[in-house]
Formats: C-alpha cells, sequence, structure tokens
C-alpha cells in the first residue's frame, strides 16, 4: 500500500471502529468478543484495502459475521468461577439508558441469526436484500429470520413485563397482544396495545 491509502485506511478507521464495534457489540453481546471481531475484521480489510469495491459493506459484512462465528470458537466456550455468579441489574434514573438496558437483556434471548438480522435492518437501517448480501443467504430468509426474531423479542418483552417509553412522560406496557415497532436507527421499540 502507499502512503495514500495508508491514510485513507487510517481515516476510516477513525470514522468506522466505533460504530462496527456497535455493531459487533448488539450482534454478539460481549464488548471484548465485539473488539476481537472488528480487530480480526479491520485486519483483513487492510490487506484487501485497494481491492475492496465497498469498505463499509465490506467491514459491516466481516464485523457481523465474526461476532456470530467468534462464539464457536472453543476458548469462547470455557467459563470462569465468576461467570456463576448473577449479574445485579441496578436501575439507570436517566431513561434512555435504562430503556436501551431493557432492550439489550431482551436480545439476549433471540438467537444469534435472528438478532444479527434483526440488528442489520432496524439498527444498521439496511434493506431484506442488504441485509441478505450481508449474511450470505436468501431475501425470504432474512424476512422469516426477521419475523422470528421479532416475535421472539416481543414474548420476551412481554413476559419480563418490560416499559417501554414512547415520549417523555408517556409509558406504555407492552402486553401480549402488544406489537414493537423498531425503525431505522432507533435503539428502543414503542409499544402500542391493540
Amino acid at each position: 500500500m502507499d502512503a495514500k491509502e495508508t491514510e485513507s485506511f487510517r481515516e476510516f478507521v477513525r470514522n468506522r471502529s466505533e460504530s462496527l464495534r456497535s455493531l459487533a457489540y448488539v450482534t454478539c453481546g460481549d464488548w471484548q468478543t465485539a473488539e476481537d471481531a472488528v480487530s480480526g475484521t479491520l485486519a483483513r480489510l487492510y490487506l484487501r484495502w485497494g481491492k475492496v469495491a465497498s469498505p463499509e459493506a465490506y467491514s459491516r459484512t466481516m464485523v457481523v459475521r465474526a461476532a456470530i462465528g467468534e462464539k464457536r470458537r472453543p476458548w469462547r466456550r470455557e467459563r470462569s468461577a465468576g461467570d456463576s455468579l448473577p449479574d445485579v441489574a441496578e436501575p439507570d434514573h436517566t431513561g434512555k439508558i435504562d430503556e436501551r438496558m431493557r432492550l439489550h437483556a431482551a436480545l439476549g434471548h433471540v438467537p444469534k441469526r435472528q438478532r444479527a438480522v434483526l440488528v442489520l435492518r432496524f439498527l444498521e437501517g439496511l434493506s431484506v436484500e442488504e441485509t441478505a448480501e450481508v449474511l450470505g443467504c436468501r431475501p425470504g430468509t432474512v424476512k422469516s429470520q426477521c419475523a422470528r426474531g421479532l416475535n421472539t423479542l416481543r414474548t420476551v418483552l412481554a413476559a419480563d413485563d418490560i416499559t417501554l417509553q414512547a415520549d417523555e412522560g408517556s409509558d406504555h406496557v407492552l402486553s401480549h397482544s402488544g406489537r414493537v415497532e423498531v425503525g431505522a436507527g432507533h435503539g428502543t421499540g414503542i409499544a402500542h396495545d391493540n
């Protein structure tokens, strides 16, 4: 790589590394695994920098695949004795952070592949076709995984009786007949009673 390509790669890393790390974290649920996924992806991207037509799409695809794949590695299955201690969740009074924590906890109950579809479709704002390309599957698979993932998310949120806030001061409690709407770029869902 010449100096110009090296500088463009560095600029890409400065601009996209945090969003890639967030994408990996939401996909796998662990900051260390997310860091590993992003580091490995950026290392592979560096080697292919001049050959990749769309570095953003390539990096997003590779981060999601790496985040899913990292959990399959044998050393990731080993647990320390400290993992058996229960985590105590403290409520956060800032509202938005609390909502994100609830939604993240609910996403942890959604299977990895469905979670990846939900993250790419609603957090990253990708179309069905773009999501299918990133995950290496057909658009029909993305649609079915999305529907199943949303159904699982609804069930988990309803079972936990998680309160979602649409606007400041207006709380909605999701019931089994409720529906979660997740829009592109939004970190929380809005519950509507039918």
